[in-house]
């Protein structure tokens, strides 16, 4: 057996060749042979069971139709009835149906009845009776039973002839019956398919088994003949005991079934050692036997023998369906010990270079790049790695010419216990400090002997003594170079546990810190960009909201993960209280994305001084970015359309009423003052820069303490999430609290929808509006009539007088009086004068002409055109703006800080340069 299995584990290659070579010629296997024997002899023992069966059957339905017979003649010859029918002067009368009756109930084919003389009385056949009875009937005669086969009148017939006795015990007559043979032949017939069905059945699954059998011999001899198994133990035999490797079986049970030549001189194993346990080879080492005995596999380990150094395989021997066990190859690889290990470094090097740039540089962060360069060499290539880089290099800046001023950014290594500097340490390293060295000469230093290094010890000899103690004994340091500047020093260090550095792993040192330096300085040069591009964001955005009474405003500004964007937000102070509010949105990030910002944010407050409507104020935006695509268009540096959407507001706490248009822009939430909120309905425009595509403006009256919040995207929108949820989860946020503050709201909504750093950027702004007192608030309509100015000085003298202003009522009356008589000469009707008390006091004259009025310079000569010089010079700000029913002149007044009385002007106060009064006396 242990031979056996041996063998057909190993001739493989000689099998496949037999194999192929006896394909054809099958039936010459001793499996085939096996197999035709074993399929004759089961079709020959099918053969005669079938047969066997078909003579039973025959034998048992003969016998199966005399019983029968003979059953039939002795019931009716014993029935009740009989004997007084044959006593009857006519028996064929009264016999006859009886006969048929009892055929056909038992049946059979015929029962006859007749007298000693075997003159039938009944028949079948009805032209039978009265003739002489075909058959024996002497035996009968003396009170026997006789059963006979005979041709009568139905054919070829078994019947059975019994006696009729009276009382007396005297035949008085005979009882026939019986079959036709043909039918006792068909009963035969119809038996005759289920035997040679189940014939054919024991045969299929004889031949079946056969063949199942025949299989198994077949893969077990591999299909070889005779003579081809024995010229192939021959060739196993002489192949297995020549090959230069050694060959073990192992058993499932540990015993050592097979072990050619090489193996035995490989192990040294004793020439008798097949049949022994592997365990109780002594000479083994310990690491072999247990992996002998383990069954598992093996691929290409190396085991010590003495002092060869061999490659065992292993692998189980039951995957064909074979014995259970283990086969064992064995190769002496001592000559190839120094060449694998070379390899090997080599190998855990290429390995090293691969995962570092793989793990090294995946964020544009100088301080995270660095960590990953130490990480990554400890502790494949070294027990501890610090990195040090110039000061100004973190802030994105040029590094120093020398290497003083080193932050350490980086420390990483096998213990925590290490003497090196801490991180976050400022080094000024000695020119004579292997770091100094390579920073000023751009190329690595190797310290074998750290001891031995003076330069290294000068630089803090407490702190080196406390680090060769530690047993830190060699030290490379490399330069972290990058576009032809040395942006820092990267430090190897190692301690007892290995070997010292070398002039190889010098090279290694470069080649690793080669990989980190690039991303290194492509952080340095992106922490250089986004400091210059904050810095122009924060200076392009408002730093605080202007004073203004209408609204309570919160703002939150969040820039998104890749830095800076073009999201802007901005609140304006318009005349007459009113407010502006303003959410933008442009499209992509950096530089380019804050500029536009800042150009359109200009825009903007630039347009807000021309106090336009909404929808005009953005078809001028609009046509400002349509000019910005043709500038950029034009370039060779074309950063692209740029696409930008806004949100435009005006309120008036006078009248509580809002005026918003939008460009591309989300619709703003409205939380009213019962804590519902609900999306303002406004038409939605185009985003800025189509043209062409007209903008709508939406009329609207909040009531007291409503309040306007205005976003970007950035705050809803989430890969995550449609936008229909994100507005909803605004919903959500904002209802409920009316009365929460702004600031308090932006957190809320902020902590609810932003968890985390957004992706986008985002600008949030809610106001809370307020409603300017109606007792600030003063207007008249003026006549068209030059004597209707002094009734308006009397009347604003009175208004401010009762506001406690009386000391600007010298100055306003003198506005007011210039502005009213240019309305009333100029102008057209309805002239209309309103005063407004809020942080300023201001004046509005309203007319129903749209010629704008302009200041100009007077000449001495001239007899007008001081009026709005003198507007200009007596007011903080004046201005014009156009409405559907004409235009309004506005000026303003900072209210005084004091409440004492200003002097009465004399006559010299009010002339003007170029002589005149300040305003002409109209009145009676």
């Amino acid at each position: 057996m242990p031979e056996r299995f041996g063998r057909f584990r190993h001739i493989s290659r000689f099998r496949h060749k037999s194999l192929r070579s006896v394909v054809g010629r099958s039936p010459r296997s001793v499996a085939g042979q096996v197999l035709i024997l074993q399929v004759a002899l089961v079709v020959l023992l099918v053969a005669c069971a079938v047969f066997a069966l078909v003579v039973q059957s025959h034998r048992d339905n003969g016998a199966e139709a005399k019983r029968r017979s003979i059953a039939v003649a002795q019931t009716f010859a014993h029935s009740p009835g009989v004997l007084a029918a044959l006593q009857s002067p006519d028996p064929s009368k009264v016999l006859q149906p009886l006969t048929e009756a009892a055929r056909k109930s038992a049946h059979v084919d015929f029962i006859v009845v007749m007298d000693t003389k075997g003159i039938r009385y009944t028949h079948p056949l009805p032209e039978r009776i009265g003739k002489r009875f075909v058959g024996t009937i002497g035996p009968s005669l003396e009170g026997k039973v006789y059963t006979e086969s005979v041709h009568g009148p139905l054919g070829l017939e078994v019947q059975a002839t019994v006696p009729v006795k009276d009382t007396h015990g005297k035949v008085v007559a005979l009882v026939s019956a019986g079959l036709k043979v043909k039918n006792v032949t068909s009963q035969v017939n119809r038996q005759l398919p289920i035997i040679l069905a189940a014939g054919g059945g024991a045969l299929v699954v004889a031949t079946g088994g056969t063949a199942l059998v025949g299989r198994r011999l077949r893969r077990q001899t591999h299909n070889l003949a005779p003579d081809e198994m024995t010229r192939m133990y021959e060739h196993h035999d002489a192949v297995l005991h020549s090959v230069r490797e050694g060959v073990l079986i192992v058993g499932d049970n540990g015993r050592l079934l097979l072990a050619n030549d090489e193996a035995v001189q490989l192990l040294a194993l004793p020439p008798d050692v097949e049949g022994r346990y592997v365990s109780q080879l002594s000479d083994l080492a310990p690491e072999t036997v247990a992996l002998l005995v383990s069954g598992r596999e093996a691929t290409d380990e190396v085991h010590l023998a003495g002092e060869r150094l061999l490659v065992v395989n292993q692998r189980p021997t039951d995957r064909a369906g074979g014995p259970r066990g283990t086969v064992v190859t064995l190769r002496d690889s001592t000559e190839l010990r120094e060449v694998s290990g070379r390899a090997e470094v080599a190998r855990e090097r290429l390995k090293l270079l691969y995962d570092a740039g793989l793990g090294v540089g995946t964020t544009l962060d100088v301080v995270r790049t660095a960590d990953e360069l130490a990480r990554v060499a400890v502790p494949r290539f070294a027990d501890f790695v610090t990195v040090d880089l110039a000061d100004g290099v973190l802030h994105g800046g040029e590094p120093g010419a020398s290497a003083k001023n080193m932050r350490r950014i980086a420390v990483c290594g096998i213990r925590d216990d290490h003497p090196l500097y801490e991180k976050g340490r400022l080094i000024d390293f000695l020119p004579s400090t292997p770091q100094a060295r390579g920073y000023d000469s751009g190329r690595s230093e190797l310290v074998t002997d750290l001891s031995t290094a003076a330069g290294w010890r000068a630089q803090d000899p407490e702190r080196t003594t406390q680090i060769l103690d530690y047993g830190i004994h060699s030290l490379i340091s490399a330069p972290i170079r990058a576009r032809g500047v040395v942006l820092g020093m990267a430090n190897f260090w190692r301690c007892k546990k290995h070997a010292t550095f070398d002039e190889e792993e010098l090279s290694l040192a470069d080649e690793l810190v080669a990989r980190a330096a690039v991303s290194i300085d492509n952080a340095r040069q992106y922490a250089r960009e986004h400091a210059v591009a904050v810095t122009l964001q924060r200076s392009l955005l408002p730093r605080a909201v202007p004073e203004q009474s209408a609204l309570d405003v919160g703002f939150r500004y969040l820039p998104a993960q890749s830095g800076v964007s073009g999201d802007w937000f901005d609140v304006i102070p318009l005349p007459g209280s009113r407010v502006a509010l303003v959410v933008g949105d442009v499209v992509g990030h950096g530089l380019h994305a804050a500029a536009t910002m800042g150009r359109l944010r200009t825009a903007v407050h630039n347009f807000s001084t021309l106090d336009l409507p909404p929808d005009e104020l953005l078809s001028h935006l609009d046509d400002l970015v349509g000019r910005i695509d043709q500038d950029e268009a034009s370039t060779e540096t074309a950063a692209g359309i740029v696409g930008a959407t806004c949100l435009y507001a005006i309120y008036d706490p006078v009248t509580r009423h809002c005026a918003m248009a939008r460009a591309g822009h989300l619709a703003p939430a409205l939380v009213h003052p019962d804590g519902s909120v609900t999306f303002a309905d406004l038409p939605t425009g185009p985003p800025l820069g189509l043209g062409g595509l007209p903008f709508q403006t939406a009329e609207l009256d909040l009531a007291e303490g409503t309040q306007l919040v205005l976003y970007t995207d950035g705050l809803i929108e989430d890969h995550t999430r449609d936008l229909d949820v994100g507005m909803e989860l605004l919903r959500d946020a904002l209802a409920g609290h009316p009365d929460r503050p702004p600031e308090e709201s932006c957190q809320a909504v902020l902590a609810e929808l932003l968890p985390g750093r957004p992706k986008d950027d985002v600008a949030l702004l809610i106001a809370r509006t307020h409603r300017l007192p109606p007792d600030r608030i003063a207007d008249w309509d003026v006549p068209l009539d030059p004597a209707a100015v002094a009734g308006v000085r009397v009347t604003v003298s009175d208004k401010l007088d009762e506001w406690g202003l009386s000391e600007l009522g010298f100055c306003m009356e003198l506005v007011l009086s210039e502005l009213v008589t240019n309305a009333i000469r100029y102008a057209s009707e309805p002239i209309h004068v309103r005063l407004i008390h809020d942080r300023t006091l201001i004046c509005e004259v309203a007319d129903g002409s749209s010629t704008s009025p302009h200041l100009r310079y007077a000449a001495t000569t001239d007899e007008g055109g001081r009026g709005l010089f003198l507007v200009s010079q007596m007011t903080e700000r004046w201005g014009t703006r156009y409405t559907p029913q004409g235009k309004v002149i506005w000026a303003e007044q900072a209210l005084p800080e004091t409440t004492e009385p200003v002097p009465t002007p004399t006559e010299a106060d009010t002339a003007l340069p170029g002589g005149g009064a300040a305003w002409p006396d109209t009145s009676a």
